[in-house]
C-alpha cells in the first residue's frame, strides 16, 4: 500500500503535516477530514530503493521502544480503541522499521490476534519480559496501567546500562589512547633517534637498547601483531557462545577485582527491578522468574535464577533457594524474606532495586576517581620513560665533551 505525505491546516488554521498510508489520494482526504484538517497538499511518498533491504533499515532503540510505550499508555488510558491507537502511532513514527512492525501488529490485532501474540512475532523488537507483561495485561484489563509500568521499567533500565557503559567506557578510552601514543613513539619518534644514535658510534644505554629494540619489532611484526588482536578477538566472541565458555567468562566477571562487585550489583538491581515490575503486574512469580532468567545477562544469575524457579515449583519459598545459590547478598536474600513473610513481595523488590541503583550510582563514582589517577600516572610514567631512554645517550655525550 503506497505511502502519502500530507499537509494541512487545523480548525485554528495551524500547519499540520504527517504521512499516511492509503490505496489513493481520496482515502487520504477522508481520513484528514475525519481530523478535521483541511488538506492543502496530498503527494506520493517516493519508493526509497534501500526500503527492502534489511541492512539499511535503521534499528529500532530502546527510546523508540519506550516512546511508543508512554504514548500507547497515555491513548488507551484516554479511551481510544488499541488499533486506532496503533494505527496514530504508526502514521506518526519516524522510524520505518517500528513503523513497519506497528503497522503489522494492527494488521494481526484486527484479524482477532491479542495484542501480546502479535507482539511476539516481533522479538527484535518486543522481548520475551515486554510481551508477557503485555498479555498479564490484558488478562487482567489493565492494559494502560501495565503499559505505564513498562514504560518507568525501561527508563530505569536504560540509565542503569547507561551508567555501567559510562563506568567502562572511560578506562577502554584511556587504554585506546596510550596504545596510540605508544604506537606513534615506538613507529615514527624512535627512528629518528635511532639514526641519530649511529652517528655516535659508541655503545648504546640498556633502557635504549630495549627502546630500540621495541621500535623495530613493532616496525616490522605490526601486521602481525593487529592479525593477532583480530583473532583473539574474534576467538574470544566464538568460545563466549559456547556453552562452556559462557559459563566460565560469566563467572569469572564477577570474580574480577573491583569491577565483579559492580557487575554484581547491576545484576542484582537488574534482576528485583525486572521481578518486582512483573509480580505488580499480575504475571504468575513462576513465569516471572523463567523470564528474569532469560534476560538476567549474566549466566551465573541465570541458572541461580532458574534453581530458585525449580525450588519454588516444589513448594520453597523464594528466599531459601536464593540464599542456597550463594550468589545474592545476604542483605537482598533477608529482604526478600521479609516481603515474603509480609505479603509485600513486589513492593520489596522495588525497594532493593532502588538500593541497588544507588549503589551501582556510588560504585561508578568510585570506579572512575580510582582509575582516572592510575590512568594519568601509568600514561605519564610510560611516556617518561620511552622519553628517558632516548635521551640517555645525548646526556652522555655530553658528559663525555
Amino acid at each position: 500500500m503506497p505511502v502519502f505525505i500530507w499537509k494541512g491546516k487545523n480548525s485554528y488554521g495551524d500547519k499540520r503535516s504527517g504521512q499516511y498510508e492509503a490505496n489513493d489520494v481520496a482515502a487520504v482526504n477522508s481520513y484528514l477530514k475525519k481530523l478535521r484538517i483541511t488538506p492543502t497538499s496530498v503527494k506520493a511518498k517516493p519508493k526509497d530503493i534501500l526500503a527492502g533491504i534489511g541492512f539499511f533499515q535503521p534499528k529500532v532503540t530502546g527510546r523508540d521502544v519506550v516512546i511508543f510505550t508512554r504514548q500507547l499508555s497515555t491513548m488507551i488510558d484516554a479511551g481510544l480503541p488499541l488499533v486506532q491507537s496503533l494505527e496514530i502511532l504508526a502514521n506518526q513514527q519516524e522510524n520505518p522499521t517500528l513503523k513497519k512492525v506497528l503497522r503489522e501488529i494492527k494488521a494481526d490485532v484486527e484479524t482477532g490476534t491479542t495484542f501480546a501474540e502479535a507482539m511476539k512475532r516481533h522479538p527484535q523488537v518486543f522481548d520475551n519480559l515486554f510481551c508477557n507483561m503485555i498479555e498479564a495485561g490484558e488478562i487482567g484489563g489493565i492494559l494502560d496501567t501495565i503499559l505505564g509500568r513498562l514504560a518507568g521499567f525501561m527508563e530505569k533500565s536504560m540509565n542503569l546500562k547507561k551508567k555501567v557503559k559510562g563506568a567502562f567506557t572511560y578506562p577502554v578510552i584511556c587504554l585506546c589512547i596510550s596504545v596510540v601514543i605508544l604506537g606513534v613513539i615506538l613507529i615514527f619518534v624512535v627512528p629518528t633517534f635511532e639514526k641519530m644514535f649511529k652517528d655516535f658510534n659508541a655503545a648504546l644505554p640498556i633502557p635504549t637498547q630495549i627502546v630500540v629494540s621495541m621500535s623495530r619489532f613493532v616496525q616490522t611484526k605490526i601486521l602481525y601483531m593487529i592479525g593477532i588482536l583480530v583473532a583473539l578477538v574474534f576467538a574470544f566472541k566464538k568460545y563466549y557462545k559456547t556453552d562452556a565458555g559462557n559459563r566460565r567468562i560469566d563467572a569469572l566477571s564477577l570474580k574480577t577485582p573491583v569491577f565483579g562487585d559492580l557487575i554484581l550489583k547491576v545484576a542484582v538491581a537488574k534482576f528485583t527491578r525486572t521481578l518486582g515490575t512483573m509480580m505488580q503486574s499480575g504475571v504468575p512469580i513462576l513465569d516471572a522468574l523463567k523470564v528474569v532468567g532469560r534476560t538476567a545477562g549474566n549466566r551465573v544469575i541465570e541458572t541461580a535464577v532458574f534453581r530458585v524457579a525449580e525450588s519454588i515449583s516444589e513448594g520453597r519459598s523464594i528466599a531459601e533457594p536464593l540464599e542456597e545459590t550463594g550468589v545474592f547478598p545476604n542483605m537482598v536474600v533477608q529482604m526478600i524474606s521479609v516481603g515474603e513473610a509480609t505479603g509485600a513481595l513486589d513492593a520489596m523488590l522495588s525497594k532493593i532495586a532502588d538500593f541497588y541503583d544507588d549503589e551501582v550510582d556510588q560504585a561508578v563514582d568510585n570506579l572512575t576517581a580510582m582509575i582516572e589517577p592510575f590512568m594519568m600516572v601509568f600514561l605519564g610514567g610510560m611516556v617518561g620513560a620511552l622519553v628517558v631512554a632516548m635521551y640517555l645517550p645525548i646526556f652522555q655525550m655530553g658528559k663525555v665533551v
